[in-house]
């Protein structure tokens, strides 16, 4: 399986889960915890917001990783949906908008510097991390 046909199993089988506006209504009562900075609401959202993106990754996706001969590993950034590898290279998409690989991100959150991803930008993420990987195919 090449990556760019991941790329669309990646799509379908997020939207087998729920449709993009589930997910962007999901998204959209997290970001307003976040800003609204209810602690409560926040703890009662964030898990299964990570763990239903994290287990279409892990568990929907396996196969379709395997074929394209990507490795799937528990993502390392909080935000961040699964780490991705292949030839060499690691990648991981994540669910908000980063300017720069710099730790602190959990704090921006706090602090109202976080802005999630809808579905489709999320999606555009997957896609520049498996180019990436693609990328470092041997020629």
């Amino acid at each position: 399986m090449t990556f760019n046909a991941a790329s669309a199993q990646i799509r379908t089988a997020h939207l087998m889960v729920r449709s993009a506006e589930e997910w962007d209504a999901l998204r959209f009562a997290l970001s307003s915890a976040y800003h609204g900075k209810d602690d409560e609401l926040i703890d009662k959202l964030l898990p299964p917001f990570l763990q239903s993106w994290r287990t279409v990754t892990t568990y929907v996706l396996r196969d379709t990783f395997d074929a394209a001969g990507i490795t799937v590993a528990t993502p390392e950034h909080p935000w961040g949906i699964a780490s991705l590898s292949a030839n060499g290279a690691v990648c991981e998409p994540l669910l908000y908008e980063a300017e720069d690989a710099q730790e602190g991100r959990a704090e921006a959150a706090v602090y109202g510097g976080l802005r999630l991803l809808r579905f489709e930008e999320t999606m555009s993420a997957y896609t520049a991390c498996l180019h990436r990987l693609e990328q470092a195919r041997p020629v």
